[in-house]
């Protein structure tokens, strides 16, 4: 059971949820539960609280502290299959930063 890193693009209008509007954007899919495993055995704070059985909403408010920690992580992972989901997942940490209305989905299973 693996978390999925979903680029949402949310579409509000007014302040009722019934009119958010969710569409995707880009997303890396976690094969072989790459990512989840390294968010459970990650000391990192936000990493650490990655569930895999539930959805954590990040806005561009946390692309900071996320994108550090993902870079702390790749950092330390030894094959480059790691290295190279760790890269992805963080281009689209990127994309979240610079856009207003976005928003990345850590989705599990």
């Amino acid at each position: 059971m693996g978390v999925d890193v979903v680029l949402m693009e949310v579409e509000q209008r007014g302040t009722s949820p019934r009119k958010r509007r969710l569409s995707e954007v880009a997303c890396v899919h976690d094969d072989g539960d790459l990512f989840a495993e390294l968010c459970e055995n990650s000391r990192l704070p936000m990493l650490n609280r990655v569930d895999r059985y539930r959805t954590r909403i990040l806005t561009r408010a946390d692309m900071a502290q996320f994108v550090s920690e993902v870079d702390a992580t790749r950092d330390l992972v030894p094959g480059p299959r790691e290295r190279d989901r760790l890269a992805a997942i963080r281009g689209l940490a990127e994309r979240c930063a610079a856009g207003v209305s976005l928003e990345l989905h850590l989705e599990g299973d």
